[in-house]
């Protein structure tokens, strides 16, 4: 296994685990609108970019896995467990924690996203240098819209963050 192998590799478990994370923390903070529906739209981009790179990987030899994140709900939210975190994020809604909690989902969801953004910047690098177009079009298609949700809990974190660290 290659250096590339590993990080396709890795990138795919990274994208996997942080779509399931995603959808974790919508259900969390579902009385957050802003956060439950952007949080969902953010993970259905991190379950194309984990098909994508299972379809990648089969052209180096890879069998990467398509199932879901261990922990992670259906996408669809339904079921008995959804009814309950939906009642659990309501009843949560009305207490002064839930920001804190928030926060710092947002903190990991920051750093998750960071560390996929890192991966897709060295397979970038390593198919420039190795003239490989496939890698690099798959890199150049998936790494901005990891950005974008690096900026996203970035602003989420900067604008959240006065109120709840200074109301009492």
């Amino acid at each position: 296994m290659n250096g590339i192998t590993l990080s396709l590799r890795a990138l795919h478990h990274g994208e996997k685990h942080f779509a399931g994370h995603l959808v974790t923390v919508a259900e969390r903070h579902r009385t957050e609108h802003e956060i439950f529906y952007v949080a969902t739209d953010l993970a259905r981009w991190s379950r194309e970019h984990v098909q994508r790179l299972a379809d990648t990987g089969h052209h180096y030899g890879l069998n990467l896995d398509l199932g879901r994140a261990p922990g992670t709900s259906d996408p669809s939210g339904t079921g008995v467990l959804a009814v309950l975190r939906e009642k659990a994020a309501e009843a949560m809604g009305r207490r002064p924690e839930p920001g804190l909690l928030l926060l710092r989902d947002l903190r990991e969801l920051h750093l998750g996203a960071t560390e996929n953004s890192l991966y897709w910047e060295m397979l970038a690098q390593a198919a420039q240098a190795g003239k490989d177009d496939r890698l690099l079009a798959l890199a150049s298609s998936c790494h901005p819209r990891t950005l974008r949700q690096m900026r996203w809990s970035n602003t989420m974190i900067k604008n959240l963050s006065p109120q709840v660290l200074t109301s009492s």
